[in-house]
């Protein structure tokens, strides 16, 4: 069985930073994929960053250049750096890791808002 905890949401102003950080059960080797993605109300659910086991790092195109997906492998930790951030990145934030083949595993969600 697999927990995902995230934690390090919030509320911050426009042109703010806020951390996201994610805690895996197991060594996060195990998993093909790590990422966080998001749900803004009346939104559907979209990836917003992610990485492979080998390091390969991807972006949605809004946030390339504000986000930062990193993973710490002593912590079992996949971490989000937002940066620069806006109004319209408030969503509730999920962190996902997928087993081999193709299982994700979801955490509970974290609340982003960004505003004044």
């Amino acid at each position: 069985q697999v927990q995902l905890v995230e934690s390090g949401g919030g509320l911050v102003q426009p042109g703010g930073s806020l951390r996201l950080s994610c805690a895996a059960s197991r060594n996060i080797f195990v998993f093909d994929a790590l990422g966080w993605y998001r749900q803004a109300p009346g939104k559907q659910r979209e990836l917003v960053a992610s990485i492979t086991r080998g390091g390969t790092t991807n972006y949605v195109d809004s946030v390339k250049g504000r986000f930062t997906i990193s993973r710490d492998i002593a912590k079992n930790t996949v971490n989000l750096q937002m940066n620069s951030l806006k109004p319209e990145d408030t969503a509730v934030y999920y962190c996902n890791a997928e087993l081999p083949p193709r299982d994700p595993h979801w955490g509970q969600g974290t609340q982003v808002t960004v505003s004044s």
